[in-house]
């Protein structure tokens, strides 16, 4: 992305201009102006409807100093992060402005963040995974993230008020857990539907009160822009059903937790690389360079894909999470499930479901760590192991090594070690925004030390 010229704002401002009859038809009075932080957080601002031209042309300010803030608000006095000195301006992606079915009277268009010389802000993370993006060259890759919830009761208990009250009491999977929300269901698939959100499946999930939504696969700019939009969608419209909602990566610490697990398949023309080939399972050498490139910097990219120091008590062997560097075929416990899709449809289907990930993480940086780590794999012309086709906890340790199987990192310290060692993620990302996110870390480290899991579960319950 260039600096932004004289003739880039106008057209800018007048692409605006243009939007706003429809936008005073359906109802529109303001618009949000959404990113995330470092931590994971959706931060926002928000302009009146007769100031989005403005908001298009010149952006709006905000300052630098949200890339320190630690999901409970704080500041990290970071190296290059944490600030009250400067200023940015957040711009508006028009292309992606949705009117929101489940918040009446607001549309949404997610934001690049720029200087004020019309720079790209260093720690952008939508701008850096639109530069990963450009980096592929003639390879695209198709991406989309299921998203998992919890819905809760919002009053608590007399004792606790921001306890979790499962809105659900139905089995895992069931159709009674189904019934149990059914008029909830409909108005959220009706909300997605009228924003232009391709929906998948939606589904009763295992935990307490959990639920799940998988979307159709788009470019990964559009799929993590997406996963905001589903997810905001998702808050509102619990909030009109007068439920509470958790993303959060452990909500309760007897609880199996919320994922986020990304879909990925590369691709050239219209040709799907995952598929088709000569390699274990239809692998094309190039898909399983990608592939194999995303096995061999997991432990670096769960810094920025599971970031949270609760995310290391969902992460455990035997839950379903992918906590050891492995690979299978539709193997859940394999931290990369590899999916041929059902006979006939390989070619569209395809894909590698990367399972130790959760939804504290921000998608952009995710994303852009993961095309980072895949790219660098198919440059390699990398190879990948032996597939595994069990659950890595039931082999012995002599039995994981000699299969190549490594445990990822159980604490967020690890992964942030992993990830300062990782020269190809540092250097896709920069020096500034690798220190951020290190610093960061670090710092969310510090706020739960030695806190219990059930302290770490309350903390982080209702901020994503």
């Amino acid at each position: 992305m260039d600096q932004l010229d004289t003739a880039t704002r106008d057209a800018r401002r007048s692409a605006a201009e243009a939007l706003l009859p429809e936008l005073e038809d359906a109802g529109v009075t303001a618009v949000a102006l959404p990113w995330v932080d470092t931590s994971g957080i959706t931060r926002v601002k928000t302009v009146p409807l007769a100031k989005l031209p403005s908001a298009a042309q010149w952006g709006v300010g905000m300052s630098p100093v949200f890339d320190g803030f630690l999901l409970d608000d704080s500041i990290v006095a970071g190296r290059f992060a944490g600030s009250a000195i400067g200023d940015l301006r957040l711009h508006p992606d028009l292309a992606r402005l949705t009117v929101l079915a489940g918040q009446p009277g607001w549309a949404w268009a997610p934001v690049d963040r720029y200087t004020q010389a019309g720079v790209p802000h260093v720690q952008c993370s939508r701008s850096l995974l639109r530069r990963m993006v450009s980096d592929l060259g003639d390879l695209h890759v198709r991406a989309a993230f299921e998203v998992e919830w919890v819905v809760s009761r919002p009053d608590g208990t007399p004792e606790d008020a921001d306890a979790f009250v499962p809105a659900l009491s139905g089995p895992a999977y069931g159709m009674t857990r189904l019934a149990e929300v059914s008029d909830y269901g409909r108005d959220l698939l009706d909300a997605l539907t009228e924003q232009g959100v391709a929906v998948d499946q939606f589904h009763p999930e295992y935990a307490a009160g959990q639920l799940e939504v998988s979307v159709a696969a788009q470019d990964p700019v559009a799929a993590a822009d997406t996963a905001l939009l589903v997810r905001a969608t998702i808050t509102a419209v619990s909030a009109q059903h007068g439920l509470r909602v958790s993303f959060s990566p452990k909500v309760t610490a007897d609880g199996v937790g919320n994922g986020g697990h990304l879909h990925l398949s590369l691709n050239r023309g219209e040709e799907n690389l995952m598929s088709g080939g000569e390699g274990t399972f239809g692998l094309t050498p190039e898909g399983e360079g990608f592939t194999a490139g995303l096995l061999a910097h997991l432990p670096g990219l769960l810094a920025v894909g599971a970031p949270s120091v609760a995310s290391y008590l969902r992460l455990v062997p035997s839950h379903w999470a992918g906590a050891y560097a492995a690979w299978g075929l539709e193997n859940r416990e394999a931290a990369l499930r590899f999916v041929t899709g059902p006979d006939g449809n390989r070619q569209a289907s395809a894909n590698v479901e990367v399972k130790s990930l959760d939804l504290a993480a921000n998608p952009y940086l995710l994303m852009a760590g993961c095309l980072a780590a895949g790219l660098a794999g198919v440059r390699a012309g990398a190879r990948l192991p032996d597939p595994v086709g069990v659950d890595p906890a039931s082999l012995t340790d002599e039995g994981r090594r000699e299969a190549g199987i490594r445990p990822l990192p159980a604490s967020l310290a690890e992964a942030v070690q992993a990830f300062e060692s990782d020269e190809v993620l540092t250097g896709a990302f920069g020096e500034e925004l690798s220190a951020t996110v290190a610093d960061v870390r670090r710092g969310e480290i510090a706020l739960f030390d030695g806190a219990s899991p059930e302290a770490v579960c309350r903390a982080v319950r209702w901020k994503h």
